[in-house]
């Protein structure tokens, strides 16, 4: 391809606009030749070189190769409809080059594409941040008003008030505890570094193949006496053995 195109350029051939015109490639390359001998030998070279391609027999035919210079040159030669034909193509290849979308519906997946990688980015981004501000659980005093110094997932304090988990996350959600993203529950930012929670990421791969991180969330004890002093003040609600014990 002629040295003189930028690395930008479009390429296209004279059996590129014979295909796309109906007309046949011996006359594009006339056409070409005459375009050649217009425009003399130095403007010619900038913007034709010479090609080949392998014919239905795989032998090798000349032709011409051009960029977007030659490719609109060519086509002022042109009736209307042959030249929009060949400027519409330029507008596509230029297009797929740039990765912008040809039409609406590659614009709708384009910016759905960017949308979902977004969040994704931001919800990775968050889990480390959570991550990094919490403390390590330790056994201080209100540790030990519960005994236990392991870690508890959400599903085994849910337990203890007769609830799922899932109805548990809501239930903190709408006390700004925590909230939903890309189907990752994260601590709001006041909580991170409070030693309520403990979370490592963890590599996954989809089902489609694709890698992922996801992020495993242990409550301390400090943060199972944390949601035992909220839920009592804010809803009343109190772990099914209190409830019990008063009855």
């Amino acid at each position: 391809m002629n040295e003189l195109m930028t690395k930008n350029d479009i390429r296209m051939t004279s059996l590129d606009v014979a295909e796309l015109t109906g007309k046949k490639h011996q006359h594009v390359m006339r056409d070409v030749r005459n375009e050649m001998e217009d425009l003399g030998e130095e403007v010619a070279r900038s913007i034709f070189g010479h090609g080949s391609y392998k014919d239905k027999n795989n032998q090798s035919r000349p032709c011409y190769e051009f960029g977007k210079d030659g490719a609109m040159q060519l086509a002022l030669k042109y009736d209307a409809k042959t030249r929009f034909k060949v400027i519409k193509r330029i507008e596509e290849l230029e297009n797929s080059q740039s990765g912008l979308p040809s039409n609406y519906k590659e614009a709708l997946i384009q910016l759905v594409g960017r949308v979902e990688e977004n969040e994704k980015l931001e919800t990775k981004n968050n889990m480390l941040t959570q991550q990094n501000k919490e403390l390590q659980p330790k056994a201080d005093y209100t540790d030990s008003i519960l005994k236990n110094k392991g870690l508890v997932t959400i599903g085994q304090i849910a337990k203890d008030y007769g609830m799922s988990a899932q109805k548990m996350n809501k239930l903190l959600h709408g006390l700004k505890i925590q909230y939903k993203q890309s189907g990752q529950w994260l601590l709001y930012s006041n909580h991170h570094d409070k030693g309520y929670t403990h979370s490592k990421t963890v590599d996954i791969t989809k089902s489609d193949g694709t890698k992922d991180v996801t992020m495993n969330t242990k409550w301390t004890q400090k943060g199972r006496l944390f949601i035992y002093e909220l839920l009592k003040s804010k809803k009343d609600l109190l772990p099914i053995i209190e409830r019990s014990d008063n009855s």
